[in-house]
């Protein structure tokens, strides 16, 4: 596992062994990076369920200004510190050992607005509906803002989560970027 473009390109990445964590592979992180393209640039960035923190990292290298990694497993945040330290992209991180859930209620009472929010829990343990839910009820998408969830093709996702709708969905193999945004209302009521 590597950093594939930007400032840390080429750097290794550290994992743990065993099936406790499950990174994203280069190719689903490289069509994630392909779709989101230059809105990563000085965007503020959330990786929930950071995992070795390979994509909020890929997001530093690729210019967003400021990431926080949200994850539980201390050996986890661990791995994200050190990957953060061997590519140099230490100061622009914030690491929070929390629960999803925890995490999005602070981070809304801290009234933090995110750019990009990427989710990619455990499969098959149907998080992605609750995290939505919770990113909604908490007002923690930036407008013009996109919540990216990763997640296997048989693991239900909504459509739509309050006020987020899912406008694109991209099929790498057995897993799914579904892509949220917060509806919109224009001048005549219509919604897009």
């Amino acid at each position: 596992m590597r950093v594939i473009t930007g400032s840390a390109k080429g750097r290794p990445l550290k994992t743990l062994k065993g099936r406790d964590i499950r990174p994203t592979s280069d190719r689903v992180k490289g069509t994630l990076f392909n779709i989101i393209g230059p809105r990563v640039v000085d965007s503020c960035f959330l990786d929930l369920f950071a995992g070795s923190g390979a994509v909020g990292i890929e997001a530093l290298s690729r210019g967003a200004e400021r990431c926080v990694f949200v994850e539980l497993q201390t050996a986890h945040l661990r791995l994200v510190e050190a990957n953060l330290q061997a590519t140099g992209l230490r100061d622009r991180a914030e690491l929070l050992r929390r629960d999803a859930r925890a995490a999005l209620v602070d981070l809304g009472n801290r009234g933090r607005k995110f750019d990009l929010i990427f989710v990619d829990p455990p499969y098959g343990q149907g998080l992605v509906p609750e995290a939505l839910a919770g990113i909604d009820a908490h007002g923690l998408l930036a407008e013009d803002g996109w919540v990216i969830c990763e997640h296997h093709g048989k693991d239900p996702v909504p459509a739509a989560a309050g006020g987020l709708h899912k406008f694109r969905e991209v099929v790498i193999g057995e897993t799914v970027l579904s892509i949220f945004r917060a509806q919109t209302h224009d001048a005549g009521g219509q919604h897009s």
